[in-house]
């Protein structure tokens, strides 16, 4: 039987994107920006902290809007559903100071994500990647192991572990990523995907 994990993003798949969330939390419609319009991510973060520093806005005002947030509909059942039939982790590239209340409601599946640095004023100064191209990264860390690895995610930032497994779903995505990557199966509802996992395995 082979060994597979199921790795899968986070925002945008099963909850909502954090930072659009919290761009209409405090009206700064810059922050709307998120990996589905720039593939650069490091050039993204630095955009977004270079916001947040001109609103003088911090790590504890991020988080209160993270509190308000609630997995997407279905998103826990699926989630649920998955854990039963095989692994899964999350790969994601928000951070351990955001995911926390999420795993939570999410019923605590396995996250790997990053983290940020933040001073003794809550003041966002940096963040920590946990390894370059992370889920890339981690897809091919798993696979040395002896797994087999399914993906699936929305944004420019997933593609390259959706490239490396033997089977990668585009779910929740923009037309746009559709349209340029048209040998991806694109879903929209938790039950298709969860069956072309099931076909997968």
């Amino acid at each position: 039987m082979d060994m597979n994990i199921v790795c899968l993003d986070m925002e945008g798949v099963l909850v909502p994107e954090i930072w659009i969330a919290f761009a209409n939390e405090t009206g700064i419609e810059e922050l709307k920006k998120t990996t589905r319009d720039e593939p650069d991510y490091d050039k993204l973060m630095n955009y977004r902290l270079n916001i947040l520093k001109e609103h003088g806005l911090g790590l504890k005002e991020i988080q209160e809007t993270i509190e308000k947030i609630d997995p997407m509909p279905g998103a826990k059942e699926f989630l649920d559903q998955l854990r039963e039939i095989t692994q899964v982790i999350i790969l994601s590239d928000t951070f351990t100071q955001f995911a926390q209340p999420l795993m939570k409601k999410l019923g605590w599946p396995t996250i790997f994500c990053n983290t940020l640095e933040v001073d003794e004023n809550g003041t966002i100064t940096g963040y920590k990647m946990r390894c370059e191209k992370s889920k890339l990264t981690t897809v091919k860390a798993l696979q040395s192991c002896g797994f087999q690895t399914i993906a699936s995610g929305d944004s420019f930032n997933d593609l390259g572990m959706i490239q490396a497994s033997k089977a990668g779903f585009l779910f929740k995505s923009t037309e746009q990523i559709k349209k340029d990557y048209p040998q991806f199966p694109a879903f929209d509802q938790y039950d298709q995907l969860l069956e072309a996992i099931k076909k997968a395995l």
